[in-house]
């Protein structure tokens, strides 16, 4: 028996349940599979329609397999989703992206889709994930319960040290995505992770339409004629057009301001910011749109405006309106209560790195 075929059945032993699919290179990583669903099974009211997550290049697919934990990379610079590891940080927007590319066909970042997918899901379930918030442990639990990788400084740990990040799927099955071991982990808190599909352009929402950005074939480059801005009714129109979707302050920024303010969505800019260190800062139930704007199901769909009045916990959305900025999604291991599975950091340019920002591979066959 060869050392691969070892290691796959090391894996399977300590996740059953699920899926450990080869890559290009023949090295396996966990992944949690996840049946097509309709917007309206996990929106009250959503339309009949498949979830977007699901339809890539105009096709729809019946499942999509997302990487179990946060993902580590290889010697190879591939993206590896297994049990046990720090997460790997300090990885760009695109790096990631190309480290979930090199492992072949199919192989991508998880989207913002995929993402919303999974949020919306927990949230009609009733099965909202805790994870490694407040230094090791969830914020609304009393102890302590993964195995630390790094301090809070995000440097190897050492003993009697305050926990920063924690081994990926180290924590109680309350930090999966369905409650039960053979669930997506660390959803909440840990390291925020970059997701693809979804970006800013000094402040209109751009997107790549449904699940395209899992595809090889839709650039996400700058220029890339891929991107599209939402107009009120939910249409895709190309960047720049009149009347598309902004974020904009809901008041004046004062000049030269430096702090957190609020923010709603928006057909114009009205309250500009004049520069890159004030953002917008948000509390994700009570974002709202401007008098007179309507909010597209579109965006309820992707998990960028609330599913509707109901419970969205007490996650947090940021956002800078100024230059390109792209979205890490989950919260970090000192979010507290404003991590969770619907808040979104979208504030950082691709270029962005750091000790709280990792990544997840997910996969679709026949891409």
């Amino acid at each position: 028996m060869s050392n691969f075929d070892l290691v796959n059945l090391a894996l399977k032993a300590t996740c059953p349940g699920n899926e450990i699919i080869l890559d290009n290179a023949g090295l396996p990583s966990v992944m949690v599979r996840i049946p097509r669903f309709r917007i309206s099974d996990v929106i009250t009211g959503g339309s009949s329609g498949t979830h977007p997550a699901f339809i890539v290049n105009g096709a729809e697919v019946p499942e999509i397999f997302i990487s179990k934990f946060q993902n580590v990379t290889g010697p190879n610079g591939r993206a590896y989703s297994l049990p046990g590891e720090d997460p790997r940080t300090f990885l760009s927007f695109d790096a990631a992206r190309t480290a979930c590319e090199l492992k072949g066909a199919g192989w991508h970042l998880m989207t913002n889709a995929e993402w919303a997918a999974l949020a919306l899901w927990c949230r009609r379930n009733n099965l909202m994930p805790r994870g490694n918030n407040l230094n090791g442990r969830d914020h609304g639990e009393a102890t302590v319960v993964a195995i630390p990788t790094s301090d809070s400084a995000g440097d190897t740990f050492q003993a009697g040290e305050t926990i920063g990040r924690v081994a990926t799927g180290t924590g109680p099955v309350q930090w999966s995505h369905n409650g039960e071991v053979t669930g997506v982990f660390d959803l909440n808190g840990n390291v925020w992770e970059w997701v693809g599909g979804y970006r800013t352009v000094e402040g209109e929402l751009q997107v790549l339409p449904n699940n395209n950005a899992a595809s090889i074939l839709s650039s996400q480059a700058v220029g890339s004629t891929a991107w599209r801005a939402i107009l009120q009714d939910g249409s895709l129109v190309t960047p720049g057009t009149a009347g598309s979707l902004k974020w904009d302050y809901s008041a004046a920024v004062p000049p030269g301001g430096t702090g957190g303010y609020a923010f709603r969505l928006n057909t114009v800019i009205a309250n500009p910011a004049d520069n890159d260190t004030a953002h917008g800062t948000n509390a994700f139930a009570t974002l709202a749109a401007a008098g007179g704007v309507s909010v597209p199901e579109i965006l309820r769909a992707l998990a960028l405006m609330p599913a509707d009045a109901g419970d969205h916990a007490s996650d947090n959305m940021w956002m800078r309106n100024r230059g390109e900025r792209f979205a890490c999604r989950g919260g970090d291991w000192f979010g507290g209560s404003s991590a969770g599975v619907f808040a979104c950091h979208c504030s950082d340019a691709r270029s962005g790195v750091g000790a709280v920002i990792g990544f997840r591979s997910a996969f679709i066959p026949g891409i």
